[in-house]
């Protein structure tokens, strides 16, 4: 029977998206792992495979199609033998849905998505042909094969890692945590009647925002912040740098301010490890590798690429990779892997002159630093005269759930000390 390649979720935030270019049409064939079409997501433009191998036989969602619900059905594929005539009454196009009153939003409560399993018609279990024959190669039950391509039909790469074995005892699963309240939803109509007669532009929400507003929603009312704040003394480490860029210039590689924060904040993961945590709902998951997130600003709205095992890299090459995550950033090319996870975030906003700000924490990060501008101003040295020194304010957001005071005080304290002994990140 003819395959609905579905609308896919090509990131773990993903709820709808753009069918932005079909890369075939109709009659073209495909093998699995063919790139199909270009989807917009709400966090970037991604290319989407198929996951089957047959002929493209109706196109259901035009290109340029915007907020196409994951799951939906925007093609039917073909599979070998199969024509035109097996389409039969086919999906159409699912109309774009209407924006719900908010009473209506406030009712509805979006079900619980189940795993896919594999899709059975009495002993019937659906499967690629590609997929059947490697699972009659290798000896393989696949009615005991979970499958991950649409309505869990098994697909090749299901059955390529897979060995026979003997069929699982079920286990109870877990019931799910309940959902905390939902919050009462703005009126969106009775906001706009306040300014009527006052001239605005309407701006409506495209993905990305919505995701942002959605997930600082949920952090400040979910996530119990509260705050550390230290300032440090940066002319050890401006003299420092200076120092290095002038022996690097000639590789064309100079170090930012930035670069030696992230070091610093990667190395102090490692000194205090118990800190280099995440929340995961009914544990802690306490992580090895010092894998930090940075925040970097794009048109409309945020990415925080993460920088893997940042302990374990030198400042010139964590320099090259931030530069290269950020221009990526901004043209919303990062691929999902390469801004999600991590258990620390780092916002800066002291290039843009701001002295010191609070940073709301990203989940299920542990902690996140807001780092602010490196001022000149007085100070009171060791031996009770007033100098002039740089000093740069920095606030640590952290989750209590996670990091309790006296812990994230010392996290903080080790930030400071690699920060005013930049020499020692060398070491």
């Amino acid at each position: 029977m003819p395959i609905e390649i579905l609308m896919p979720a090509l990131s773990p935030t993903m709820e709808e998206g753009t069918l932005a270019k079909w890369l075939v049409k109709e009659g073209d064939a495909v093998s699995s792992g063919d790139v199909i079409a270009e989807i917009e997501t709400d966090k970037a433009t991604m290319e989407f495979e198929a996951v089957d191998e047959g002929v493209i036989g109706k196109i259901l969602v035009a290109e340029g199609t915007a907020d196409v619900k994951v799951n939906t059905p925007i093609a039917m594929l073909l599979e070998d033998g199969e024509s035109a005539d097996d389409l039969g009454a086919s999906p159409e196009p699912t109309p774009k849905a209407a924006p719900a009153k908010p009473a209506e939003a406030a009712a509805a409560a979006p079900p619980t998505a189940a795993p896919p399993t594999p899709t059975q018609s009495g002993d019937r279990v659906f499967a690629s042909p590609l997929a059947r024959r490697i699972a009659a190669d290798k000896g393989l039950d696949l009615s005991q094969i979970t499958g991950s391509g649409p309505r869990g039909r098994i697909v090749k790469a299901d059955v390529e890692g897979a060995t026979a074995q003997p069929s699982a005892t079920p286990t109870q699963t877990a019931a799910p945590a309940a959902a905390a309240p939902a919050a009462k939803p703005v009126d969106s109509s009775a906001i706009a009647k306040m300014y009527e007669g006052r001239a605005y532009t309407e701006l409506p929400l495209d993905g990305m925002r919505k995701t942002i507003a959605a997930r600082l929603t949920e952090a400040k009312q979910t996530i119990p912040h509260f705050y550390l704040r230290r300032s440090v003394t940066l002319d050890p480490l401006m003299a420092f740098r200076a120092q290095l860029n002038a022996q690097l210039e000639k590789r064309g590689a100079k170090l930012s301010v930035n670069d030696f924060i992230i070091k610093a904040c990667a190395l102090a993961l490692q000194q205090v490890p118990a800190a280099n945590a995440v929340w995961a709902g009914d544990r802690i998951l306490q992580l090895e590798p010092s894998d930090v997130a940075v925040a970097v600003a794009i048109e409309g709205g945020l990415f925080t690429p993460v920088l893997k095992d940042a302990h374990q890299k030198s400042l010139s090459t964590l320099s090259a990779e931030m530069k290269d995550l950020a221009t990526r950033a901004r043209d919303r090319k990062l691929a999902p892997h390469e801004y999600q996870g991590g258990s620390f975030a780092i916002s800066n906003l002291g290039m843009m002159g701001i002295e010191n700000f609070d940073a709301v924490i990203n989940p299920p990060h542990g902690a996140i630093l807001a780092v602010g501008a490196g001022l000149k101003k007085p100070v009171v040295a060791d031996d009770g005269t007033v100098t002039v020194a740089t000093v740069m304010s920095m606030t640590l957001s952290v989750d209590h759930r996670v990091i309790d005071g006296a812990l994230g005080a010392e996290l903080l304290q080790a930030i400071v000390d690699n920060l005013e002994n930049p020499m020692a990140m060398l070491a």
